[in-house]
């Protein structure tokens, strides 16, 4: 399935790229709010209401927002700019979380909750498509390319290792709101800093000379897509179940601090997978890996829900991460073969809402069995999510090949055209 690990370009040489600090540490930055989001809003809610299916209810209602948004400013991305996009983004979402925020603490009715929420899911920046974009021009038809993928992945990955703890040690050390306060000054910092980098930051396609209308094309109308879409929805649907069910075990057997812990084992999981597929050389194409991997993320959220012991939890949530990285680096690099250049950033807003949603949905069904429930009843959120996408990638498998591939493989080998002959 293989090749050592000298056979192509590795993260060395990718990070050598020029350019290519001036926006991965403030992309780093900007992107660290994106995990404490979720996870902040849900332990302020239940802080203040002491409901989860409350607090998931609330939480949902953002990354639905941010779902159904987020694609639109990677649209507008595309075509003006990201920085003329990204600065009043974060300048809104900035307010946004300081409304929500007010609201909380003073008890305010779950209508004016959902009402706030939406601004703030809505303006979230999206960095991580943004970056991607970014060693999308750079690399353009460039071996590195897979391996910038899994190296975003890894970061990904390590935003969620921090966001979470870090947002669960403010809210539970310092204040119930100081989890969302964080995040907003680092989404204002962070983002702003991250514009300011113009030079690295993909043409807009506004008016581009030439420019074929294959590159001005919805990304969400290529079939690949919206396969793809479904397969992070039902991954969102495990960050989103992960993070309610953890909160409401840890919370059950008397340790709520630990769950920033049990997160971030899980997270860590995630990361490491990223890391060695960055570094191995697959022989598998994209679409067979996928076809691989995400049955083995089905199987590996199947025992969760037995699982009563923190230390056995911790354990399955890391096998369940190392799970998970494989079929996300996957789903990215298939975007660089399937969406033309002009829509890249759209099309990784779409996956990387679609995640959000799902994650959205988790929190949101996974609150109300727990509430119905015990938190145990929230991990069968995982293996639902996961076992529908997977239906859905086995059933429309065929809209993951490539266009140049089908046609090679329809014509077949040693296939001539017809040449004219003076």
């Amino acid at each position: 399935m293989a090749s050592t690990v000298n056979e192509r370009p590795g993260y060395g040489q990718l990070l050598r790229t020029p350019g290519a600090w001036t926006f991965l540490l403030p992309g780093f930055l900007a992107r660290q709010p994106f995990a404490m989001l979720t996870i902040g809003i849900l332990l302020l809610v239940n802080d203040t209401t002491g409901s989860y299916g409350t607090a998931g209810t609330v939480s949902a209602t953002a990354g639905v927002a941010m779902a159904l948004f987020a694609p639109q400013g990677g649209k507008l991305a595309d075509r003006f700019g990201q920085s003329a996009v990204l600065i009043p983004g974060v300048i809104v979402h900035a307010a946004a979380i300081s409304l929500l925020t007010v609201l909380a603490l003073s008890d305010a009715p779950l209508w004016a909750l959902l009402v706030a929420a939406v601004p703030a899911g809505a303006s979230t920046p999206q960095i991580g498509p943004m970056v991607r974009a970014r060693w999308a021009a750079k690399l353009d038809g460039s071996p590195l390319m897979s391996t910038a993928a899994a190296f975003e992945s890894v970061t990904d990955e390590f935003t969620f290792v921090i966001g979470p703890v870090l947002a669960t040690a403010l809210c539970t050390g310092v204040h119930p709101a100081a989890g969302l306060v964080a995040e907003a000054v680092l989404t204002l910092a962070g983002g702003l800093l991250f514009a300011s980098q113009r030079r690295t930051q993909p043409q807009a396609s506004r008016g581009a000379a030439g420019a074929g209308a294959g590159e001005r094309v919805s990304a969400l109308s290529v079939p690949g897509v919206r396969v793809l879409a479904v397969v992070m929805l039902g991954i969102g649907t495990v960050f989103g179940g992960m993070q309610v069910s953890m909160t409401a075990f840890t919370k059950e057997m008397g340790e709520p601090g630990l769950n920033g812990l049990m997160y971030g084992a899980f997270a860590a999981g995630n990361m490491i997978a990223g890391i060695a597929c960055g570094v191995i050389a697959w022989k598998l194409s994209p679409q067979r890996r996928l076809l691989l991997g995400f049955p083995l993320l089905v199987l590996a959220t199947t025992p969760l829900w037995a699982a009563h012991h923190m230390v056995l939890l911790g354990a399955l949530g890391m096998l369940v991460g190392l799970c998970i990285a494989p079929s996300l680096i996957t789903g990215y690099t298939l975007v660089e073969k399937l969406v033309p250049a002009g829509a890249r950033t759209e099309a990784f807003t779409w996956l990387t809402g679609a995640v959000g949603l799902g994650q959205a949905a988790g929190a949101t069904v996974g609150g109300r069995l727990i509430d119905a429930h015990d938190a145990s009843a929230g991990f069968l959120v995982p293996l639902g999510g996961t076992a529908v996408a997977l239906l859905v990638l086995l059933a429309m498998r065929k809209a993951l090949t490539p266009r140049s591939e089908s046609v090679v493989a329809a014509r077949g080998v040693g296939h001539r055209e017809p040449v004219s002959v003076d």
